[in-house]
């Protein structure tokens, strides 16, 4: 009896990994702008899970203020407006990107430049934290490595 209970909790462990052990972040880079201008963080989420899992908040150290935001053009105006959570579904991937979603970063405590990293923790919809590396890039950049 004893060996059938350890085994079912086991099972049940296996079956309810949490949102941070199903996902990852890559190609996480920020486009930096002159001064105390906001920086965009661009960054692909993969949810290895068999469950939806969505992003809800973020953090900084090195800025006073981590929003999420999503770029659009309706109406073929440019528009920002931020955004509650963000679903990465299961087994799928979400992208944030320049003219889609991004993490708005505002407020720097010092002047970040081309090349640092810069943390960034996300908060998932389990309340799981996400620390992520990104690296800076400057106002040109297109890309993680350009």
């Amino acid at each position: 009896m004893m060996v059938r209970t350890i085994a079912a909790a086991l099972l049940l462990a296996a079956g309810t990994a949490n949102a941070a052990d199903t996902v990852s972040a890559s190609a996480a880079w920020i486009r930096v702008l002159p001064g105390s201008l906001p920086a965009g963080g661009y960054v692909v989420f993969r949810n290895t899970g068999d469950r939806e899992v969505a992003i809800v908040d973020a953090e900084s150290p090195a800025y006073g203020m981590a929003m999420i935001h999503r770029s659009s053009t309706e109406t073929g105006m440019g528009r920002m407006e931020m955004v509650d959570r963000v679903a990465i579904p299961a087994r799928g991937t979400v992208a944030f990107s320049p003219g889609g979603y991004h993490v708005m970063l505002e407020q720097p405590k010092h002047p970040v430049k081309p090349g640092e990293p810069v943390q960034v923790t996300f908060t998932l919809s389990d309340g799981k934290k996400l620390p992520v590396t990104f690296v800076a890039r400057p106002a040109n950049a297109n890309g993680p490595k350009d």
